[in-house]
């Protein structure tokens, strides 16, 4: 059993890098407007965890786990199938499996062709992350902050590292062109911290 699961996460490891790079493959010559942190923000609101459980559903995945899930896994097999997180990673597994079969140049239009709903979302929708991270600390009675750790680079092409903290302790990192956008991609990965706790 630990293999299986250890070979489900590997799959998803790869998954999340081959639907990245579609994605962003994809938006890169259709925004030529946009600039970098603009970019990161799309994909990652395009690519995020409700995205891909959201896809997930939209392919029939669940119909499909039930079917061929073991004999007598009845309800645990359900409470994970209801999990957005356990249907994002069994998404991104899904990818990994079909670009270690097919390849990227096959793969790639496919994934971006059922991601272009959750990219037509995140265009006309975009998710301020910070707010959203906010709200949900706001409902523990805790308080986010936001840090920024480090700049480098000329004034030109600076990047800077935020940090998002509760308590003095670290739930996010994100990196940016502006500190509004390191501390939106911070945001991101401590709502995926949060998910994952939860």
């Amino acid at each position: 059993m630990d293999q299986r699961w250890e070979s489900y996460e590997r799959l998803a490891f790869l998954g999340d890098v081959v639907l990245s790079l579609s994605v962003s493959s994809d938006l890169y010559p259709r925004f030529p407007r946009y600039g970098a942190g603009r970019l990161t923000k799309l994909r990652a609101q395009a690519v995020s965890r409700q995205a891909c459980a959201q896809v997930a559903r939209d392919l029939d995945v669940p119909r499909r786990l039930r079917e061929h899930a073991p004999e007598g896994t009845g309800k645990s097999a359900e409470m994970l199938i209801e999990s957005d997180r356990i249907l994002a990673s069994i998404c991104e597994a899904i990818i990994g499996a079909t670009y270690l079969a097919f390849g990227y140049e096959r793969v790639a239009p496919a994934v971006v062709e059922a991601f272009a709903e959750q990219v037509d979302e995140a265009l006309e929708h975009p998710v301020d992350f910070k707010s959203v991270l906010q709200e949900r600390l706001a409902r523990r009675a805790e308080v986010v902050n936001y840090r920024i750790e480090s700049e480098q680079g000329p004034p030109h092409d600076r990047s800077f590292v935020a940090v998002a903290e509760v308590s003095g302790e670290e739930i996010g990192r994100g990196e940016g062109r502006t500190k509004k956008s390191a501390e939106q991609e911070a945001a991101l990965r401590a709502l995926d911290t949060l998910e994952e706790s939860a």
